[in-house]
């Protein structure tokens, strides 16, 4: 008996120290935002906003006593302000924007940044409209897991953005026009405890304006570290000199963890990655979507946000897609006979499918005997994007944002 009671003593004395330990092991930021609702959370709320620029408990609202004395300001061309400046530990929960000037070109023309722990080098760094969804400068009404435009007249982002030591963010004006009105509002929580698991947020533009036939289009360069892939929105203006050819036969390549030749993640379509199918019209969903479908003028914005298939690395990443579009092979010879630029690479017929690729030299098209069908080419177009992802460091070895003059050119 005596025995007995011995291991039923030490088992409860096991089970309370294995359930201490897990109680004093800070929570991660995911755990701290998306507790019960009824259960209280040790955490300070912050409002950034010009009302009360530095956050502090109970200095808000101090301006024309009270009565609405600051809730916008103006950015003038080439200059920039510091929108949130704090210090010590705490997550970003919420940023909301809206501006007077809501063209493309201010749209391209403003850049945010965002750093985090006192880095001089920011994590973020993109143009305001695409970093917040809206690709090609284009507003549309939407709401998505990540961003929302409630009616095409503001800005809202919701990912989450933790910081250990220290959290800035600053919006530039790069255009020569000025802004007479911005207002905006950051949210955020103190928090008393850093969760070694917590990933840095970051954020990659990219803009190729006439991609090279047979060359992928970066949507990340190669990043070294461990992290997660949250999702990218695009921005594509078709090539007229491919005549209302469908552009979107690439595939997304993901390459991780010391992929080479070969990328472990391979999609089978532009379309595919995005959740459609035959083409692609509008349409709006919580992690997957097509803001614009502008078929007169060749014009597309989509998305896709990782949440619900999270993509983690444990030493890099490197994500591309294919620059591919298709036609009747007929019309793709052409095209060719034409001038266009391309590069064929496979045609199919019913349930023939030949690449055109493995040959060496590659097969002609007009080759006798070689099937008619659809056939799918490499081809030049124009195309953008925004990638999203976490680090477990927080900085990042990407280049700078790209001048104003290319971010709106052709806008």
């Amino acid at each position: 008996m005596k025995r007995n009671k011995s291991i039923m003593f030490f088992t409860f004395g096991m089970a309370f120290l294995l359930l201490s330990c897990v109680n004093n092991n800070p929570k991660s930021s995911d755990e701290i935002l998306n507790s019960p609702l009824f259960q209280y959370q040790d955490i300070e709320p912050r409002w950034n906003s010009f009302e009360n620029p530095t956050s502090a408990k109970g200095a808000g609202g101090q301006e024309n006593k009270g009565a609405k004395g600051h809730p916008y300001d103006f950015l003038k061309a080439g200059e920039s302000k510091v929108l949130l400046d704090v210090k010590g530990q705490g997550i970003i929960t919420r940023m909301w924007f809206t501006i007077q000037d809501r063209s493309p070109q201010m749209l391209r023309s403003l850049k945010i940044e965002m750093f985090w722990d006192e880095n001089e080098k920011p994590a973020v760094s993109a143009p305001f409209g695409d970093f917040f969804g809206n690709g090609l400068g284009q507003l549309i009404a939407l709401q998505n897991e990540l961003f929302a435009n409630p009616e095409g007249r503001s800005f809202n982002c919701f990912i989450p953005m933790p910081f250990k030591t220290g959290a800035k963010v600053v919006v530039t004006n790069e255009g020569s026009t000025d802004l007479d009105m911005l207002f905006y509002d950051i949210n955020f929580v103190e928090i008393n405890e850093w969760n070694d698991n917590n990933l840095y947020f970051h954020c990659f533009w990219n803009r190729d304006t006439a991609t090279t036939p047979g060359v992928d289009y970066t949507i990340l360069p190669k990043i070294n570290g461990k992290g997660r892939f949250l999702g990218v929105n695009f921005g594509v203006i078709a090539n007229p000199i491919y005549r209302k050819s469908w552009w979107g036969e690439g595939e997304v390549k993901m390459y991780l963890d010391g992929d080479s030749d070969f990328a472990t993640l391979v999609g089978t379509g532009t379309e595919d990655y995005i959740g459609t199918a035959w083409g692609q019209g509008k349409y709006i969903n919580r992690y997957t979507g097509c803001p614009v479908a502008d078929t007169e003028n060749d014009r597309w914005t989509f998305y896709r946000y990782h949440i619900p298939d999270p993509i983690f690395f444990k030493t890099n990443i490197q994500v591309e897609i294919q620059a591919i579009g298709g036609n009747m092979k007929d019309v793709v010879i052409d095209m060719l006979d034409n001038g266009a630029r391309l590069i064929p690479i496979s045609v199919q017929e019913g349930q023939t499918f030949i690449g055109l690729m493995d040959s060496v030299p590659a097969v002609n098209l007009k080759t006798a005997n070689l099937i008619s069908g659809w056939t799918n080419f490499y081809r030049s177009d124009d195309w953008s994007s925004t990638a999203y992802f976490y680090l477990n460091k927080p900085v990042n070895n990407l280049p700078e944002l790209a001048e104003v003059k290319l971010r709106n050119y052709k806008l």
